[in-house]
Formats: structure tokens, sequence, C-alpha cells
């Protein structure tokens, strides 16, 4: 993976953004666009650094420079850009450490979350998570990787949110940006995807069979393995 990026030059990243109105705190709006913009960029696609143009940003969203400061300065304080003195706004990577250890927090917070699944869930909201795979039965997800990659996000999404555990929700939102980015990009390797649809299957029969036990355990090892895996061969986040 190291040698991926040698001799290669990325073109620009863009982030997607599109204009905001005047019906809440401009601020508030742009905060929330830049935050679920930088969740949506393919952050780790490259050892580029990731310099965020002010005035793109400010023409991009339709408000002035100071919401969109405002905004970044939030976005800094959480972590997810940085400020170079003389050079400009960054977006904030994680390295390998870093990300491993990210992982293994969701792990056991993810867990704990399908722990509570099973006692809050409704048999509609676990038949939801079955739903999700429907266009995969008959297929290889390595075939159809962009859309099994958006399904994989959304299951993980959909298991906190069953918890109907607020706390678990607002801790885990800010991980989830980096922790998303690194599974759309390992999803693809080492015949993942179909391991992970395999585990998905296990989890939500677990979740609805009310196995507490089983559940937890077969989440948090679901997470467990993919800190493994980008610790092995996820050189290139050094």
């Amino acid at each position: 993976m190291a040698d991926t990026y040698v001799g290669i030059r990325p073109t620009p990243l863009t982030l997607a953004l599109v204009p905001i109105s005047a019906s809440a705190s401009l601020r508030d709006q742009a905060y929330a666009r830049l935050k679920q913009a930088i969740a949506d960029a393919d952050i780790y696609r490259s050892r580029e650094e990731i310099r965020l143009d002010e005035k793109e940003l400010t023409e991009a969203l339709g408000v002035s420079r100071t919401p969109v400061r405002e905004a970044m300065t939030l976005l800094e304080q959480e972590g997810f850009l940085r400020t170079v003195p003389r050079r400009g706004i960054y977006i904030q990577r994680k390295t390998k450490r870093e990300i491993v250890d990210m992982i293994y927090m969701w792990a056991a917070l993810e867990s704990m979350a399908a722990r509570l699944a099973t006692l809050h869930a409704s048999e509609e909201d676990i038949a939801g998570l079955r739903r999700m795979f429907d266009d995969f039965r008959d297929a290889t997800p390595a075939d159809h990787i962009e859309e099994y990659s958006e399904a994989n996000l959304a299951f993980h999404q959909a298991i906190l949110e069953l918890s109907q555990s607020q706390v678990i929700l607002d801790t885990m939102k800010n991980l989830f940006v980096h922790v998303r980015a690194i599974r759309r990009m390992t999803i693809a390797q080492s015949d993942r995807a179909s391991r992970s649809i395999v585990d998905h299957m296990h989890i939500i029969e677990a979740l609805e069979q009310r196995d507490t036990e089983r559940v937890e355990s077969l989440v948090r090892q679901h997470s467990v393995e993919l800190a493994q895996f980008v610790e092995t061969n996820c050189d290139f986040l050094d």
C-alpha cells in the first residue's frame, strides 16, 4: 500500500458544498455543511495535504467570510482542521496509530449499542437492517463495491441509532468521520466486502434472536478485525 502514491500527482480534492439559507445561524449551517463535506470527502486517498481555500468555501456556501471562519474555528477545536501559520488551514488527517485506537474505541461503543438494540429496537427496525443488503443477496459485493460501501456505512450508523442512546450517538459522531473514511477505503481490499456481509448477516440474526451476549461479541470482533487489518496493511497512513 505504501507504494500506491509513488509518482502519482492526485487531482485536488474539492468539497461538495451547496449554498446555505438564512433560516438559521449562518455559522451553524456553515459548520454543518463543512463537517458533512469533510465526512463525505476521500481525505485518505493520498499523502498530499488538503488545504482549504476560504474564498472558494464562501463562494460555494454563498455567505460572507465571517460565518465560514467561525465554522472553521469550531471544526479546528474538534480536531477536523488545523491552522499552519503563514500557510493556511488544512483538513486534519489521523495517523495509523490514531486510526487504530479510534477503531478500538468504536468497537467498544458499537458493541454496547448493539447490546442495547436487542433491548430497545423494534422488529421492524431490525428487519430494516436486513433490507439494506437485499441488492447484494444474489451478487458479489466486490462487483458493486461503491454501493456496498455505502450500505456498509449505513449499517454501522443504524446499529448506533437502534441503541436509542443519545450519549453513544453524541460520542461517536466525531469518530465516525474518520472511521467512515477508513471503512470506505479498506472495504475493497483483501476480499473484505464478502467477509463483511457474512459478518453483518450473523449480527442481524443475533439481533433478531435478541441474543444480547452474542451480538455484542460479534459487533466487537467485526471492528477489532478492521483495526488489525489497518495496523497490518495501511502503511499509507503513516
